[in-house]
């Protein structure tokens, strides 16, 4: 940061410059999750206009101020400018509504001015109103965009908050004070993604390993094929399921972090590149087999309907969690046109709730330490921890007996020479399920079982193992 100092009254951009995110995106979002049919009434209102836009919205929604992330370094300079007895006024193209609660949540700004329903108070209409405040006087501005260029041109100093140096060069303008850009967006996109989430996604390859047709080059690409159109689709579903959990993230013990909740990626960003990558996916999905497709648009839609509502229904959400793992299991046998048992598909579904339980638990221990009574955003108290912990491992007893029976139905025996080595991976599968439900117990679980199994150096000498038995049987 560039030290410099002026004793004119200071105006302070709100969206982007003191705080990290956009009100009117974050509002647009809440009421979308309020019901989706509001998208049609959004488009009526920007039709006459961003201030309308924003003066509707203003109307439904009451923004949750105390949790929208702030720029730190920025609001300890303004702090510090008010002991000086400097003069701060926030102005804003935001409603006036949302400037208002803004300023009596922080209770530093001396006065605020935001967009009605007719001026949206942005570049040269923000110019004008603070050149008709001032009266001529100099006056020093904080903005983050390139549209409030033709501001800094004016003022005789240019704070310049949150911005790329490619898109503002700060030498243009008088005294200018620099605070460090935000870390490059497509960084922060990869890491919403979750890149190391699709090793979930390899459960499309379950059924050609169980059918012992994996020297068919053919089907294996066809099945790098339907992992890639599951991935998109997955990471489209975790970038939709941070935009609609955005006030329940950044009351989350770990989840605060998260970019879009910790304003580190915009909104906007999420809301253009969810639905990219989900068209990406689909049209992927177009190269395979039409079953193939129709399952992955019942995912696509199941998911969706998740995250606008259905994870906030008590037990719904973990059944819908295992359903969506089984079926992946199904998409990889659709796309190279294989059956499965039903068997294999009772395991998988006992399996992966057991696990989805695990998880609820896990995340109850955690707010439970951190002295909370409920999982945000969850229909989960902590009265439930009993009930989850029962449950969850009869589900998994349930998957160990489901899979004796799976190794002994016909359609597999007949696909092994010696059938009876798989017996070896019952104690196997046992032991690491009662070790994920011990180390959950013990409050030592991560909030994803799933991933665990997978990343746990135990876990992965288990599957190893299976996998060298697999191939003793065959």
């Amino acid at each position: 940061m560039i030290n410099s100092k002026e004793n004119t009254p200071l105006f302070v951009d709100l969206d982007g410059t003191l705080l990290k995110t956009d009100i009117l995106f974050e509002e647009i979002l809440i009421l979308l999750k309020r019901n989706i049919f509001y998208c049609l009434a959004l488009l009526f209102w920007l039709a006459r206009g961003r201030a309308y836009l924003k003066f509707q919205l203003s109307k439904r929604v009451d923004m949750p101020v105390e949790t929208l992330p702030v720029n730190t370094e920025f609001l300890r300079y303004l702090h510090m400018q008010k002991k000086e007895n400097r003069e701060l006024i926030l102005i804003s193209g935001s409603n006036q509504k949302a400037v208002d609660e803004v300023n009596n949540h922080m209770k530093l700004f001396d006065s605020t001015f935001g967009s009605d329903e007719n001026v949206n108070l942005t570049s040269r209409a923000k110019l004008k109103k603070i050149e008709m405040l001032t009266k001529g006087k100099p006056f020093s501005y904080a903005g983050n965009a390139r549209e409030d260029t033709v501001i800094w041109n004016k003022a005789s100093q240019a704070v310049i908050v949150n911005c790329k140096v490619k898109t503002i060069n700060s030498k243009k303008f008088k005294n200018a004070l620099s605070f460090d850009p935000p870390e490059p967006a497509l960084s922060q996109l990869l890491r919403s993604v979750r890149p190391h989430q699709w090793l979930k996604n390899l459960l499309v390859f379950i059924p050609l390993i169980l059918s012992h047709q994996l020297s068919n080059t053919g089907l294996i690409l066809d099945l790098l094929v339907t992992f890639i159109s599951f991935s998109l689709c997955a990471s489209s579903v975790y970038l939709m399921n941070d935009l609609f959990d955005l006030s329940q993230d950044r009351n989350h013990l770990t989840k605060f972090n998260r970019p879009f909740a910790s304003g580190s990626l915009s909104v906007m960003t999420g809301l253009i590149a969810a639905p990219c990558l989900f068209v990406l996916g689909a049209i992927t999905a177009f190269y395979l087999p039409i079953n193939f497709l129709i399952i992955f648009i019942i995912y696509g839609l199941i998911n969706f309907a998740y995250s606008f509502h259905l994870k906030n229904i008590f037990m719904l959400d973990v059944v819908i969690l295992a359903f969506l793992y089984t079926l992946r299991i199904m998409a990889g046998a659709e796309s190279i046109e294989l059956q499965t048992t039903s068997w294999l598909l009772g395991f998988s579904f006992s399996l992966f709730l057991g696990l989805a339980l695990v998880k609820r638990v896990a995340e109850l221990f955690n707010i439970i330490s951190a002295g909370k009574t409920k999982i945000e955003g969850r229909a989960y108290h902590k009265e439930h921890m009993n009930f989850l912990k029962y449950t969850g491992i009869f589900s998994s007893a349930i998957a160990i007996g489901i899979f004796a029976f799976y190794i002994t139905d016909p359609k597999t025996t007949e696909l092994y020479a010696e059938p009876l080595i798989l017996w070896a991976i019952f104690p196997l599968i046992s032991y690491l399920l009662f070790r994920i439900w011990k180390i959950a117990l013990k409050g030592e679980m991560s909030e994803d079982p799933v991933l665990f199994a997978l990343t746990d150096h135990i876990g992965q000498i288990i599957v190893a193992c299976c996998g060298a038995i697999l191939w003793l049987a065959s």
